[in-house]
């Protein structure tokens, strides 16, 4: 689950196009957010961005992330039943497996022109629902609540590894 904004006002959505990787010599994730998303808004407003993962036992919870929207739901964590906890950086849920902060990088939006033509046809006939790249830079990884920094030199936390 993807989540931008601070622990007074922010919005999660459910995302399933993104990847890990490194970029610039640093350990970086991107995510895409159509602009019709209400989501979209709080990432472009936003400096950071942090990135749940939950158990597959809740997925009757978190699925709700992905049904609703804040524009009609203004508090889909008590929808969902789960707990948003302010971090360094973001916002995340007590119930999250393994969180990932990221400071925001860059982004750019999708451009139709240049995208191939079976993928414009069939996947952005409105073009209001173009994505939006954005690559932020992994700064911590969570572990339910134990905030563990990464340092690329000593292999990660024990704690949670």
């Amino acid at each position: 689950m993807l989540t931008a904004g601070t622990a007074e006002r922010h919005n999660s959505m459910l995302v399933a196009w993104g990847g890990l990787g490194t970029l610039w010599e640093m350990p970086v994730a991107t995510a895409y957010v159509a602009r019709a998303r209400h989501t979209h808004g709080f990432m472009e407003a936003s400096d950071a961005f942090t990135l749940a993962f939950f158990p597959e036992s809740m997925r009757r919870q978190y699925v709700k992330f992905g049904t609703v929207s804040g524009r009609e739901c203004a508090d889909k964590a008590a929808l969902a039943g789960v707990t948003p906890v302010a971090v360094d950086g973001g916002v995340t849920f007590e119930e999250a497996e393994r969180t990932l902060v990221c400071r925001k990088l860059y982004s750019a939006d999708f451009e139709l022109d240049r995208l191939p033509e079976e993928v414009a046809g069939r996947m952005y006939a409105d073009p209001e629902q173009l994505h939006t790249i954005y690559i932020g830079q992994v700064t911590a990884v969570l572990s339910g609540r134990h905030a563990c920094r990464e340092a690329r030199t000593s292999g990660g936390c024990s704690t949670c590894a």
